[in-house]
């Protein structure tokens, strides 16, 4: 088919309250923003030999791929600009990469082809992503749409089963959004009730408020059926808000003849002015392709103003949330190398502040870690207090069973002082496992708050996150090691079975264990003088240990941790210490990228 440059039928729609608006979908749509919301559109849904492909080649003056079966295979987006000052020049662009630009009109099949192939395969298969042709010239109207494939209900060869789901699915995308007009195409000779893409339609819009339909093939009327394609067209059998346009686009035999779109046109004026029951339709300025493209545009233009409030406030919603996440993300280092050095000592100064007040216990980091080591620490003490009846069931055993097991060259009613010595040594010893498990349960909670500060400080760089855990594991090793030396060496000096005499004593009256008498070498007094002992190795240990385990574990820690990551400084690599996660690298760019989208997006609006 020849390219139509004769004057255009569509001059109408170069009014400048038509084209502002349809630009500013086009250029939102070119920068994006309908990744981040629907954007107003107009989709052409039809059965298969509905006459959808006629429709959008008489309103774009060129040939799309035609033929039997599927032939739209993916969403084609139909960018019409009408310009002056151009002959004609397209541009396709699909993938999200691929870009072509030419200027005969003739390769608009070719190339709407080709893309097809590459995202859906060749063959008959269908694919969701979509399909940009944009035309510039001086004979379209400025006027947007999306060609949908048709709708079928058997699969032919080559195709999957569940084809006409696939088909279903692709449509319901499009025409399910707010936003969207649904452009339904059905000839005029079938059953308009019973076509699949009315139902559909109905279905995503009830109230038929966005929905407008296009009737084709008036040439095929049975005759005597004019009257019913009369009521359909004046709303009188199924009520459509935005109505009903009849159109006679070319068929087969004028392409068959090489008949021009520009002498289809009009011979189409000419059919409905002969027509003895259509030649009103002309008045009522609801017939022919001309006053179908008016429609369209004003019908899209209304749509997009009504439309822009939401819009705006959508954008400026996204806006500040994309703002909020990119602040979340902060900027990444700087790319001079005496402030990235900068950047690098204040990285590394706020985690330091972060450990050490964690240390102190100014902050909270996940749980209140203060809170979860006392917890800890009267676990032990309760241990210290379970162990109580034991201890003291042990020691009243030794005395009652002195003369029959530990009696040895001592004369009868004498004892033996390493035999109680002996018992309070083995009892005292056994405290020491307890002891080391505190110590463990602690060291793996203060260590696990440490990884948290640290992922969170440095999640950005993981260089710096690795060389901090590594540090904190090694270092709480270390510290882990000292305090169980420190623990062996307390309960090796509780062996020693040794206090003050004073406080001593003092223990016996507050305990009250022994009468006050001379007599304290009495065998009967024994339990209650080891009790009172046993009260004094209570005390000592219930403080000792947490003191040990709180203060190399967390203080120790928290301060050699801060000093091995200044060392950091004193290197020259610089650029590796703060290499980014290229995950954070990239979501930070995508981000940005959105953010710039929605910013344009959003001043194209205002200067409208």
């Amino acid at each position: 088919m020849s390219y139509d440059d004769g004057p255009s039928m569509f001059q109408d729609q170069l009014a400048e309250k038509v084209r502002p608006f349809i630009d500013l979908i086009d250029y939102m749509r070119s920068i994006g923003i309908d990744k981040e919301l629907p954007l107003p559109t107009i989709a052409v849904v039809g059965d298969q030999s509905s006459g959808k492909s006629s429709v959008l080649e008489t309103l774009s003056g060129v040939a799309l791929p035609r033929g039997t079966g599927i032939v739209t295979r993916c969403p084609l987006l139909l960018q019409l600009c009408n310009d002056r000052t151009v002959k004609w020049e397209a541009v396709i662009s699909y993938g999200g990469k691929f870009r072509n630009e030419f200027d005969d009109p003739s390769e608009v099949v070719r190339h709407v082809e080709q893309a097809q192939n590459s995202l859906a395969g060749k063959g008959v298969g269908i694919c969701e992503d979509l399909i940009t042709l944009k035309i510039t010239s001086s004979t379209v109207c400025d006027l947007s749409l999306i060609d949908l494939p048709g709708i079928t209900r058997v699969a032919v060869k080559g195709q999957p089963d569940d084809i006409g789901a696939q088909i279903n699915h692709l449509i319901r995308k499009f025409i399910k959004e707010k936003r969207t007009i649904i452009l339904v195409v059905v000839p005029c000779n079938v059953d308009i009730a019973t076509t699949e893409a009315l139902k559909m339609a109905q279905e995503m819009d009830p109230e038929g408020t966005r929905t407008l339909a296009i009737l084709t093939k008036p040439d095929l009327i049975d005759p005597g059926a004019e009257k019913n394609v009369l009521e359909i067209v004046h709303n009188k059998v199924i009520f459509l808000n935005m109505g009903y346009v009849i159109v006679k686009c070319r068929g087969q035999k004028q392409i068959d003849e090489n008949v021009s779109i520009t002498r289809a046109i009009e011979e189409e004026l000419e059919f409905f002015q002969n027509h003895e029951h259509f030649r009103s339709l002309l008045r009522e300025e609801k017939a022919s392709t001309k006053c179908l493209a008016n429609k369209l545009s004003n019908a899209l233009v209304n749509h997009i103003k009504k439309s822009l409030p939401q819009m705006s406030e959508k954008i400026k919603e996204q806006m500040g949330e994309v703002k909020h996440l990119l602040s979340k993300l902060e900027g990444g280092p700087p790319l001079e190398p005496a402030e990235k050095r900068k950047y690098l000592i204040q990285v590394i100064t706020d985690f330091n502040e972060q450990i050490t007040q964690l240390s102190k216990g100014d902050i909270i980091v996940e749980e209140n870690l203060f809170v979860l080591m006392r917890k800890e620490f009267a676990e032990w003490m309760k241990c210290l207090q379970n162990d109580k009846s034991n201890y003291h069931k042990v020691v009243q055993q030794v005395v009652d069973e002195y003369d029959q097991k530990h009696r040895g060259s001592e004369l009868p009613g004498f004892s033996n002082y390493r035999v109680f010595q002996h018992v309070v040594q083995k009892l005292v010893a056994e405290l020491k496992n307890p002891a080391m498990t505190t110590l463990q349960t602690i060291r793996d909670m203060v260590q696990k708050q440490f990884d948290h500060l640290s992922k969170e400080c440095f999640k950005n760089y993981p260089y710096l996150h690795q060389v901090s855990k590594r540090n904190i594991e090694t270092i709480q090793e270390q510290q882990s090691n000292i305090v169980k030396e420190r623990i062996v060496e307390q309960f090796e000096m509780e062996m020693q079975v040794y206090t003050q005499d004073e406080i001593f004593n003092k223990i016996i009256l507050e305990e009250g264990e022994i009468a006050e008498d001379k007599d304290k070498d009495t065998r009967s007094k024994y339990p209650g003088l080891l009790k009172a002992y046993y009260e004094i190795v209570v005390q000592r240990l219930a403080d000792q240990v947490p003191m040990l385990i709180g203060y190399f574990i967390l203080k120790q820690s928290a301060k050699i941790v801060c000093s091995e990551m200044l060392d950091l400084l004193h290197r020259d690599d610089t650029d590796d210490i703060l290499q980014e996660d290229s995950e954070i690298e990239q979501y930070r760019a995508k981000l940005q990228a959105q953010l710039d989208r929605l910013i344009l997006a959003n001043d194209k609006i205002s200067s409208l």
